[in-house]
């Protein structure tokens, strides 16, 4: 194997592993914000405080670590708007609205179609040919999440809810586009505090956080008061995911980091039967099995070449930035 070839190889490795490690942190927003509404928050103040607080977490951070990575051109704001309306906000915002008009299981199926509209954006937009075994494996990974969703259960149309779920598998479509566009320039904790920052923005208008009862924050839960599972929902499964997500996309093209993300309602529902005591069937462990065998066949179905390294290395765009 030459020297090229394993370095292709491994940055396809670290990449795999970073998209499944973003999607387990992803997945602890569920049993962690489920305690939280049952105490009395609405999804909308709970998505509005996270992503409100992962923006200051960000934005800090940031600034006291890497302020260079602040720097941005002014040509990098229309991704960095997009990214944060988008990828954050409106993905976010769009799949509570049909979770509140749909079963859970058909909302999520709906927001995680978002490996083909990604899929078919860069066959015809973008004229990338991909392999008939990414195809299979997308398809595959779909009848798997379907199987975790368990979407005949409690089956039902609601017009507005559909497109609730549409637009958010769009948005979530955007996260994966917008994001790999972006770190051809950008390092991943500049579009992660950026895109934060816009999406903070739009949900505080819709949820102010400081309307937030404080009788609720400090409500009692099985895993402490309501406002440590905020803010832990806000460190793990927004900041650190987040991050870890946007560095993915660098070892990566996103078609394949779509697909592999859907791992997340796999780790999702375990977390769910472990911590929440709901359960979980064999139909449902099946169609975990079936939809990682379907991710698994997209990752190795990728093109050695899109499997190298993407973007410019964080040396890179340490240099662009000290540069701007």
């Amino acid at each position: 194997m030459t020297t090229n070839t394993q370095t292709l190889v491994t940055s396809r490795t670290k990449g795999t592993a970073l998209v499944l490690a973003a999607s387990a942190f992803f997945a602890t927003s569920g049993p962690l914000a489920k305690p939280a509404m049952t105490a009395g928050l609405s999804p909308q103040q709970v998505v509005s405080v996270r992503i409100g607080l992962a923006a200051l977490i960000l934005l800090a951070g940031v600034a006291v670590v890497r302020p260079s990575l602040l720097r941005i051109k002014r040509g990098d704001w229309r991704v960095l708007l997009g990214f944060g309306l988008f990828g954050v906000a409106g993905a976010q915002t769009l799949y509570f609205a049909a979770v509140s008009r749909l079963p859970v299981g058909i909302a999520m199926l709906l927001e995680f179609m978002s490996p083909v509209l990604v899929a078919l954006w860069v066959r015809f937009v973008r004229g990338t040919v991909l392999p008939a075994k990414a195809w299979a494996g997308t398809a595959l990974a779909l009848v798997g999440l379907a199987m975790v969703a368990q979407v005949w259960d409690g089956l039902r149309l609601d017009v507005v809810g559909v497109l609730a779920g549409i637009g958010s598998a769009m948005c979530a479509a955007c996260y994966f586009l917008l994001g790999e566009h972006g770190l051809t320039t950008r390092h991943p904790l500049t579009m992660a505090t950026y895109g934060m920052l816009v999406g903070a923005v739009l949900l505080m208008a819709i949820a102010p956080p400081w309307r937030l009862p404080g009788e609720i924050l400090v409500a009692d839960t099985p895993f402490g008061p309501v406002w440590t599972l905020l803010v832990t929902v806000a460190v793990v499964s927004t900041v650190i995911a987040y991050a870890v997500g946007m560095s993915a996309l660098r070892h990566l093209p996103s078609n394949v980091v779509s697909v592999l993300s859907l791992a997340e309602p796999v780790v999702a529902t375990t977390l769910a039967w472990a911590f929440l005591a709901e359960q979980l069937d064999v139909i449902q462990i099946i169609g975990g099995l079936t939809l990682l065998a379907g991710a698994f066949l997209v990752q190795r179905a990728s093109q050695p070449s899109a499997g190298g390294q993407l973007h410019p290395t964080t040396e890179d765009l340490a240099a662009v930035a000290q540069r701007d």
